[in-house]
């Protein structure tokens, strides 16, 4: 299983590049140091000649930097996402008790030192969905007036929810500063006779 887009390997990097010096103008050093990595593995993940992507280096710089999530979970498969999202905040010190999962730090693609690789899980017949895109747009378009609230967040994407975990991490007035810029999209919108 992939954790990451490969393509997408220089968005992320420039991402990294850019709050490195952000927080400081940080060094390959200073970054290896943080992550408690070695200096030569820092240099070989930054400069793209390790041929594996490491989910635990990939998570720990993301908390380090104290990247938002929004702006590269593009990078990150859909169906990692909320492992990866765990993994950060583990990293972060921001899981509640429960949350932890020890499977989310070692991988088939990265176990760690003295532990079994993960085995993989077997779908069940319910949780293979045997419709076709489209029929699965229409169900979703369907029922989602019927949804409720606990639902439609379930719904979200990847994306969508490192979004609103961003959003919720924000304070009252930053918050508020987000909806009034979001209605004024949507009232602009509606101006221009756009459907959203």
């Amino acid at each position: 299983m992939a954790e990451f887009k490969k393509e997408k390997i220089e968005m992320f990097l420039g991402v990294t590049r850019k709050y490195m010096q952000v927080r400081g103008a940080m060094s390959q050093k200073d970054l290896a140091e943080q992550t408690d990595v070695g200096v030569s593995t820092m240099s070989r993940f930054l400069s793209q000649k390790s041929t594996e992507l490491n989910p635990q280096l990939i998570a720990k710089i993301t908390a380090k930097l104290n990247i938002p999530l929004h702006e590269m979970i593009d990078f990150v498969e859909e169906d990692f996402a909320d492992r990866f999202i765990r993994l950060v905040k583990f990293y972060k010190d921001e899981l509640k008790d429960g949350e932890f999962d020890p499977n989310d730090l070692g991988g088939a693609a990265s176990p760690i030192a003295g532990s079994e690789k993960e085995v993989p899980k077997v779908a069940t017949a319910e949780e293979i969905d045997t419709r076709t895109p489209n029929q699965r747009k229409e169900d979703k378009v369907k029922s989602n007036a019927e949804m409720s609230i606990r639902e439609k967040l379930e719904s979200l994407t990847p994306r969508q929810r490192a979004f609103m975990t961003e959003f919720l991490n924000l304070k009252l007035e930053e918050r508020d500063l987000i909806v009034d810029l979001g209605n004024n999209l949507f009232q602009y919108f509606k101006m221009k006779g756009m459907d959203i």
